[in-house]
C-alpha cells in the first residue's frame, strides 16, 4: 500500500463505483417510509440526480471516483452527474459555525490508525440517500471510514445518523476497487439527457 510523506495511507487513485456488501437498516420513521412508498409508485420520477442535480453523499454513484490525498486535504472527484467534488480537511479544524445547508455538507477528517474517518454535517434535506429514494433531514450526521486494505481494495464503512428520519443509525459496509491504467472521462449530464421527459410521463 502506498503511503504519504507523513506515513499515512495514500488513498489516491481512480476507484470504481462503491458497492454495498452489507448493511443494517434502514430503520425508518413512519413519514419517511410513506414518502419512500410514494416515490416507488411514481417510478422515482422526482430523482434529482436524473435531472442533473447532485446526488449528495452518502449516495453511491455507479461512476468512477478519483481520490487525491495530501497530508492536510483529501479530495474526492466524481466522474458522473455534475462533476462535483468533496473536500475532506485533515488539518485538525472543526466544522464552521452556522453552516448553510448544502448538497455535500462540510467534511472534517482525522486518522484512526490507517483508517481515514470523515465526519460530515450541514446537509440540506433535498437529496436522496440512494436510488430508491430514502429521504433524510437536515439533522443527518454522516460518518465514513475509508480503509485501503491493500493496493487495490478500499473498504468504506458508512454510518447514517438522522433522528429526524430514522429510529437508529443506518450502517452500510461498502467496497471499491482500484482502476489501473484508467483516466477519468468527461460526462456531461445535461448533454442528451432523456430522463426528465420519461420521468415526467411517469407522473401522468
Amino acid at each position: 500500500m502506498p503511503r504519504l510523506s507523513d506515513g499515512k495511507p495514500d488513498l489516491s487513485g481512480v476507484w470504481n463505483g462503491q458497492r454495498t456488501i452489507h448493511q443494517e437498516g434502514p430503520f425508518m420513521l413512519p413519514w419517511a417510509q410513506k414518502l419512500l412508498d410514494e416515490r416507488a409508485v411514481s417510478h422515482y420520477a422526482d430523482d434529482f440526480e436524473a435531472r442533473c442535480l447532485p446526488g449528495g453523499p452518502p449516495r453511491a454513484a455507479p461512476y468512477h471516483t478519483s481520490l487525491f490525498s495530501t497530508p492536510k486535504l483529501v479530495l474526492m472527484l466524481f466522474e458522473g452527474n455534475t462533476h462535483m467534488y468533496r473536500q475532506f480537511f485533515v488539518d485538525g479544524s472543526d466544522h464552521p459555525k452556522n453552516l448553510k445547508p448544502s448538497w455535500y455538507g462540510d467534511s472534517r477528517a482525522h486518522w484512526d490508525g490507517d483508517t481515514l474517518v470523515v465526519d460530515t454535517i450541514g446537509f440540506n434535506d433535498i437529496s436522496w440517500i440512494d436510488m430508491p429514494g430514502h429521504p433524510h433531514t437536515k439533522q443527518m450526521h454522516l460518518t465514513e471510514r475509508f480503509h485501503r486494505r491493500d493496493f487495490g481494495n478500499l473498504e468504506i464503512h458508512v454510518v447514517i445518523d438522522d433522528p429526524g428520519a430514522y429510529s437508529k443509525p443506518w450502517i452500510q459496509d461498502r467496497v471499491a476497487t482500484l482502476e489501473t491504467n484508467f483516466e477519468m472521462t468527461e460526462y456531461v449530464c445535461n448533454e442528451n439527457n432523456q430522463d426528465p421527459a420519461h420521468l415526467d410521463a411517469a407522473h401522468k
